[in-house]
């Protein structure tokens, strides 16, 4: 009798969630607001990851290229221009890195780029600069653990700094800052999560809005929780498999 009790109470509490699951996001296609919320998040996160990047490697070589060349070189036109260049590219990292992203994110929204009526462009510019920073300092940590001999052959074969450094150097470089760049980009979609303070309705908003619909502040929250640790899974994944072939190419 106290089994079939057990049974009876398991079967009513079964109920009781899967209305709970309908009531909180089949009612009024609530669950919409996940599914959009991740499609935006997703296109911040990858369009911000470009710009970081691409800003990443310009800094990273101007520093590295500052750093790295004899001061006979730097002297003329071109070594004002790479001094003036690395200058602001210190000035850029300390204070990209000196203050928080929330901050940065309300000043383009609100300050610089007041006249760009896009929130998804507002988010994907800021984080995208923000990003670039940091990818700036793990791509100079792997160029400067690269031996200058590499740097010395390029030259000798004829070829010119600029061209030695992007298929020679950051090639190898590439591969030695992989897992840092991979948890610069996991931090980058968590970070997008602080898009809802500018109205834009990402993954972690489209949750608490339904939060907010329902007064169900569990199910929503705890489901945005799953979906970014299930892409955090997929992509470090996705990143190891990419880390063994690489060093099955090292070995060949």
């Amino acid at each position: 009798m106290a089994e079939l009790f057990d049974k009876i109470r398991v079967a009513l509490l079964e109920n009781e969630f899967a209305e709970k699951v309908k009531f909180v996001f089949f009612e009024k296609d609530r669950w919409k607001f996940i599914t959009k919320g991740l499609l935006t998040t997703l296109e911040v996160t990858f369009l911000a990851l470009l710009v970081g990047l691409l800003i990443g490697i310009v800094v990273a070589i101007i520093r590295t290229s500052h750093d790295q060349l004899k001061e006979e070189s730097k002297k003329g036109v071109g070594g004002f221009f790479l001094k003036l260049a690395n200058i602001i590219c210190k000035i850029y990292l300390t204070v990209i890195r000196g203050t928080p992203v929330l901050v940065q994110l309300l000043l383009m929204y609100f300050v610089i780029l007041l006249p760009l009526d896009s929130k998804i462009m507002v988010a994907v510019l800021t984080f995208g600069i923000n990003s670039g920073a940091y990818v700036a300092e793990i791509f100079r940590s792997g160029i400067m653990s690269i031996d200058k001999g590499q740097m010395e052959a390029g030259r000798s074969l004829g070829l010119s700094y600029v061209t030695t450094m992007v298929k020679v150097i950051l090639p190898q470089a590439l591969k030695n800052v992989l897992p840092a760049l991979v948890n610069e980009i996991i931090a980058l979609l968590k970070e997008t999560s602080i898009c809802g303070f500018i109205g834009l309705n990402e993954l972690t908003r489209g949750g608490d809005i339904i939060r907010g619909a329902t007064f169900e502040a569990f199910l929503p929250l705890i489901i945005v929780a799953v979906i970014y640790l299930a892409i955090v899974m997929l992509f470090t994944w996705l990143m190891g498999k990419i880390e063994r072939r690489l060093r099955e190419s090292d070995i060949r």
